[in-house]
C-alpha cells in the first residue's frame, strides 16, 4: 500500500477534463485523504492540450509531487506530453478509442479502456469521464460508493436517471479495469484514510469566503484570469447577505467605485491580475492621498502585457510595492497557503479600515485555481476592526469643516462615514489641509505627508511570517505565496540544518522580525517564481549581508516541484561542505 501517489488526467480542452479530475478528487478528499492539484490549461475556452495534476496522502502535502505514478489519457498527445513524468512501472490508462501507443523506452504500462465506446453504449459519450474515473478507482483499489455518493450529489438535480447512468458507466469502468488488473504491476492501492472532515477548495474561494467573514459588502470588479472565480463567488454569495456585485467594464471603474464605497461606509474590495492592477495605479495613490480604506486582491500570472494568463509566476512584487507615483503608505500582503488565505483576507480589510490605507492582497495563479485540502476555517476567531471610523452623529459645531486629517500622533485621524451629523470636511485628491481643502504651501505639505506615512512608520503583523527551524541555521530559505509548500517539503527531505520563512507581509517589510534569522544563518537563500529575483531584491534593500544572500527562480510558467528545490539546496550546502 502507497502512503501517497500522483494522478494525473489529460486530453483537449473542452472534453471534461477538470470535471473528471474535479469529480475525482473531490470524493478522494470526502474519503479523508490530503490533496494537492494543479491544472494545466490554455488561454482559450476549447482546444488545446489541458491536464489535471492530483497528489493524493495519507497525510498533509502543500506541494505538486515529483512525478506521476498513474496517467489518464483521453488523447495521445496527453500520452506523448505526459508520459515521461510517470515513475518507472506507472500506469496509462488510455481510451482505446485512438489505439494508443508509448514511448517504449519508457518503463511504463499501456492499459487501453474503451472510455468512449463504453459511454456511447450507455447512452451518452459524455460519460467517458465516469468510465475512467471508475478504472482509475479499481487501480487503486478505492471503494465504490464514496463514488456514488459524489454523483448522487453532481447529478440528482438532472433526475434519478442521470445518476442511473453515470452510476452505471463508473461501475463498467471499474469491471473493465478488473478484468485488466492481471496485465499489471506494481502496487497502486492506498493506505486507509483518516477519514478527518477536511475543506477543499481553491484559493480564490477561500479568499472570497474570508471576504464575507470580514464584512464585505460590496465588490466591483472585471473578469481575469486567475482572479475570475473571487467575482463569481461573491455573486453567487454576496447578496445572501445584502451585498451587491457590479462587473465593471474596466479596471479603472472597478477600483474607483470600491473606493467610492469604502469612503461611503461599506466594506468593498476588488481583484484582477498583473494587467489590471496596472490600470489601477493611479486610483491606489487617490486612496493613499484620500486616507480610503481600499484592499485589492491581485492574483499573480505570467507577464509582461498578456503574457501567459493561464500560466504560474510571481512577477507583480514591485509593481505592487513600488507602482504608484509619489509616497504612500501601503500594505502588501500574502498567505501562507490556502488555509491562511482566508484568516490574511480578514486581516487585510482590517488593516485596511484602522490605518486607513490601501492593501494589496497577494495571491498567484496556483494558490488562485490551485484545489488543495485544508482544516475547516475557526469563523470564531474571526474578528472585525474598523479603527477610528465614526458612524454616529458628533455632538458639535457645524459651521465649519471637520477635521478630517488632524495631526494626530499615530498618524491615524478619526474617519466621519458621509451623513454623520457634524463630520462634513472636503475629501481632494491634491495635497489638503486637515479640513480636506486644497493647500499647496510647503510647510502644509511636510506636515501632511509626514502625518500619512506616519501610520506605517512601526507597522509588524502580529505574524509577519511563519518559520520552521530556528535562528542560527546553516540555510536560511525564504519563499511566499505557492512556494512555501515545496519549499518546506524540501527542506524536509534534507537531513540538514535548515530554517524556513514564509513571508507574509512583504510591505512594509518587516526587517526587525526577520533580523535575528538573518544574522543567524550561515547562508541565505530566496525562492521565487519570476526571472529578475524580485523578493530577492526587496530583502537586500532592507538587509545588509550581501554576500551570504543567493537568488533561485524559476520563469517558464511551471509550478516549482519538491526536487528541483530539495537539488537546490543540497548543491548550496555541498559546495559550503567543499569550501
Amino acid at each position: 500500500m502507497k502512503e501517497q501517489l500522483s494522478w494525473k488526467v489529460g486530453g483537449q480542452q473542452g472534453e471534461g477534463i477538470e470535471s473528471t479530475g474535479e469529480i475525482f478528487s473531490t470524493t478522494l478528499n470526502r474519503m479523508g485523504y490530503h490533496l494537492y492539484s494543479y491544472r494545466h490549461f490554455s488561454s482559450r475556452i476549447k482546444g488545446g492540450h489541458t491536464n489535471n495534476n492530483v497528489r493524493i496522502s495519507a497525510k498533509e502535502v502543500r506541494a505538486v509531487s515529483d512525478n506521476i505514478n498513474i496517467l489518464v489519457a483521453f488523447d495521445q498527445q496527453t500520452i506523448d506530453l505526459n508520459a515521461h513524468e510517470l515513475v518507472d512501472g506507472g500506469v496509462i490508462i488510455a481510451d482505446s478509442k485512438f489505439n494508443p501507443t508509448k514511448d517504449e523506452s519508457l518503463d511504463v504500462q499501456l492499459i487501453p479502456i474503451p472510455f468512449t465506446e463504453t459511454a456511447k453504449e450507455l447512452g451518452s459519450q459524455l460519460m467517458k469521464n465516469m468510465v475512467a474515473i471508475g478504472a482509475s478507482a479499481r487501480l487503486m483499489n478505492l471503494e465504490m460508493q464514496p463514488f456514488r455518493d459524489m454523483i448522487y450529489t453532481m447529478f440528482i438535480r438532472k433526475g434519478e436517471q442521470i445518476v442511473d447512468s453515470n452510476n452505471e458507466a463508473l461501475k463498467e469502468g471499474y469491471e473493465l479495469m478488473d478484468s485488466a488488473m492481471a496485465d499489471i504491476s506494481g502496487d497502486f492501492e492506498m493506505v486507509p484514510s483518516e477519514q478527518e472532515e477536511r475543506l477543499f477548495l481553491i484559493g480564490n474561494d477561500a479568499i472570497s469566503f474570508g471576504a464575507l467573514n470580514a464584512g464585505v459588502r460590496f465588490m466591483a470588479a472585471y473578469p481575469i484570469t486567475p482572479a475570475s472565480e473571487i467575482m463569481e463567488y461573491m455573486i453567487e454569495n454576496l447578496p445572501k447577505v445584502g451585498g451587491t456585485v457590479i462587473q465593471t467594464e474596466d479596471e479603472i471603474s472597478a477600483v474607483t467605485m470600491a473606493i467610492g464605497s469604502n469612503y461611503a461606509g461599506a466594506r468593498s474590495f476588488t481583484s484582477s491580475a498583473g494587467p489590471g492592477l496596472s490600470l489601477m495605479m493611479e486610483s491606489i495613490g487617490l486612496s493613499g492621498m484620500t486616507e480610503t480604506p481600499l484592499v485589492i486582491i491581485d492574483t499573480m500570472r505570467g507577464g509582461p502585457s498578456t503574457g501567459l494568463p493561464t500560466k504560474q509566476e510571481q512577477s507583480d512584487l514591485m509593481q505592487m510595492i513600488y507602482g504608484t507615483h509619489g509616497d504612500i503608505p501601503k500594505v502588501v500582503l500574502a498567505p501562507s497557503d490556502v488555509e491562511d488565505a482566508f484568516y490574511t483576507t480578514i486581516d487585510a480589510f482590517n488593516i485596511a479600515e484602522y490605518y486607513q490605507v490601501p492593501v494589496i492582497l497577494l495571491s498567484d495563479l496556483q494558490m488562485s485555481l490551485g484545489k488543495q485540502s485544508s482544516r475547516p476555517f475557526d469563523l470564531s476567531s474571526v474578528e472585525i476592526s474598523r479603527g477610528k471610523t465614526i458612524t454616529e452623529d458628533l455632538e458639535r459645531d457645524e459651521t465649519e469643516y471637520f477635521e478630517r486629517y488632524s495631526d494626530e500622533k499615530d498618524g491615524i485621524s478619526s474617519r466621519p462615514i458621509p451623513g454623520v451629523k457634524g463630520g462634513i470636511h472636503h475629501v481632494t485628491g491634491v495635497e489638503h489641509s486637515t479640513t480636506g481643502t486644497p493647500n499647496e504651501s510647503a510647510d502644509n505639505r511636510q506636515v501632511q505627508m509626514d502625518k500619512r506615512m506616519r501610520k506605517l512608520k512601526d507597522f509588524t503583523m502580529d505574524e509577519p511570517f511563519k518559520v520552521k527551524g530556528t535562528v542560527g541555521s546553516e540555510l536560511l530559505v525564504i519563499s511566499f505565496l505557492s512556494v512555501n509548500g515545496v519549499v518546506q517539503e524540501a527542506a524536509e527531505r534534507l537531513d540538514a540544518d535548515i530554517t524556513t520563512i514564509s513571508l507574509k507581509q512583504i510591505h512594509p517589510f518587516p526587517i526587525d522580525a526577520l533580523r535575528p534569522y538573518l544574522d543567524g544563518a550561515e547562508e541565505i537563500l530566496v525562492i521565487e517564481q519570476n526571472y529578475s529575483g524580485q523578493l530577492n531584491s526587496v530583502l537586500k534593500m532592507n538587509y545588509h549581508g550581501h554576500d551570504r544572500i543567493k537568488s533561485h527562480v524559476k520563469y517558464d510558467g511551471t509550478p516549482f516541484k519538491p526536487n528541483e528545490i530539495e537539488t537546490h539546496m543540497s548543491s548550496i550546502l555541498k559546495i559550503k561542505e567543499v569550501l
